[in-house]
């Protein structure tokens, strides 16, 4: 919705808002937020409030700290499941050096860019997430367990859904937010669910995310239970996906929908798919950002991790859904919910317009279950797999310029320390498996 800033003066004084949260993102996609009271509004909206850069993991260094927020008017919501009495507000902002210029390490700028980058081409990049996460008891302390009690499925009902009333309040305070809910329902593991929300423009599907992953965390602590976008939580059972259904539209009309091409797919369809091919193994890291993350992306629990397309086959990285027309899309199936959703998007839209730019074509369609494929079918088919561990994933990453250039260098760098010190610290750590496995026996 569009606002001005009269408009946010105005709804702040009116109902009896008390607080406003600026909220922002680090360069691994943990919300930020600095609270302020109703009285510093005119200061919020004129771009006055200052944040120290240097205490933000992968922003600045102490010498060059002080950066502004500039709230983007048009995210201004009040926080539905906080109290009715003196509401709270929030807006999202971009961060700001003291000059004026953007930072060039706030995720959100990344994304900007690479907007920029195909407007100028004349295309608007559209988004629609599917988010899967777990509700999970909490202990006597209130810490998370990874108990459900729980014995439903994909698409049960109560009584054996025991999520379905927190899905539900959940899909009821997004929607006083302004989101479009589309669908909500039990996923395939225990304790594992799913919201769908209508497709944005990506910057606004970018915020839509997450704004989603704080609703859906407070909301299920209100019930007592823990919610997690950990990709693969529990061992044995489906991990978590954050599916990415995309499109291009020029002059309001989805360039990726030919009648008359195969599949009723344009060539820039084909292209664009050609590209994240081409591309994403070098991005994965961003898109699937754990070491947890590569404990989804193994054969045998609907998780993709094999570079083919489709039209129908769900065990392709990428499967073209049958609606056609203006709902024509390209989806992605490796990115986990995890994942920073700025720089997530940012890097599939840099690749597909790479494939349209270079007219890239892709392999030929892989029809059959890819799953159930020894690995020299797999070869003789061409299909390569996504990186093995998340070590591997940064080390593809440095590999490929397109995508550094997309992050930025202060963001590449950054994201890159970041992870290999995150996998130095997985490696060197004496895990319940060792101990188990090894203990008695040696």
């Amino acid at each position: 919705m569009k606002y001005t800033k009269e408009d946010i003066i105005r709804i702040v004084n009116e109902e009896d808002v008390e607080f406003i949260r600026l909220q922002f993102t680090d360069i691994f996609g943990q919300l930020k937020n600095v609270a302020v009271t109703s009285s510093q509004i005119e200061k919020v909206v004129n771009d006055q409030i200052m944040i120290d850069g240097s205490s933000i993991e992968g922003f600045t260094r102490i010498h060059e700290s002080d950066q502004y927020l500039h709230p983007d008017l048009s995210t201004f919501a009040v926080l539905p499941w906080m109290p009715a009495q003196r509401k709270t507000a929030r807006l999202i902002c971009n961060v700001y050096n003291p000059d004026g210029t953007p930072f060039v390490g706030d995720p959100r700028y990344v994304l900007r860019r690479a907007l920029e980058r195909a407007e100028k081409l004349g295309y608007t990049f559209n988004v629609g997430p599917e988010m899967e996460f777990f509700l999970f008891e909490t202990d006597e302390k209130g810490l998370p367990t990874t108990r459900t009690a729980d014995a439903a499925s994909y698409f049960d009902m109560a009584p054996i859904d025991h999520g379905g009333d927190v899905r539900r309040e959940i899909c009821l305070m997004l929607e006083e937010m302004g989101f479009e809910i589309e669908a909500s329902h039990h996923e395939v593991a225990e304790g594992q669910h799913e919201i769908d929300f209508k497709y944005a423009d990506a910057l606004t599907a970018a915020d839509n995310i997450s704004t989603f992953r704080m609703a859906v965390k407070t909301i299920a602590q209100s019930h007592g239970l823990h919610a997690t976008f950990m990709p693969k939580p529990v061992f044995g059972i489906n991990g978590s996906g954050m599916h990415v259904n995309m499109s291009l539209s020029k002059g309001g009309k989805n360039i990726f929908f030919d009648p008359k091409g195969e599949r009723g797919l344009s060539r820039e369809a084909y292209s664009f798919i050609a590209g994240i091919l081409e591309h994403v193994r070098h991005f994965a890291a961003i898109t699937n950002p754990l070491v947890n993350s590569y404990k989804r992306l193994v054969p045998g629990y609907e998780a993709p991790c094999y570079l083919a397309w489709s039209a129908s086959n769900r065990s392709a990285l990428i499967r073209i859904p049958a609606a056609r027309g203006n709902s024509t899309r390209v989806e992605l199936r490796c990115p986990d919910p995890a994942c920073n959703p700025y720089l997530a998007l940012a890097v599939c839209l840099t690749a597909g317009l790479d494939g349209i730019e270079r007219g890239l074509t892709p392999p030929a369609e892989i029809t059959e279950n890819i799953y159930t494929m020894t690995e020299k079918e797999r070869k003789a088919h061409g299909i390569a797999s996504l990186p093995g561990n998340l070590l591997e994933a940064v080390e593809l990453l440095e590999q490929d310029r397109l995508i550094i250039d997309a992050l930025g260098e202060h963001v590449f760098k950054s994201f890159v320390s970041g992870k290999r010190a995150e996998w130095d610290e997985y490696r060197t750590r004496v895990t319940d498996w060792e101990t188990q496995r090894y203990m008695i026996v040696y």
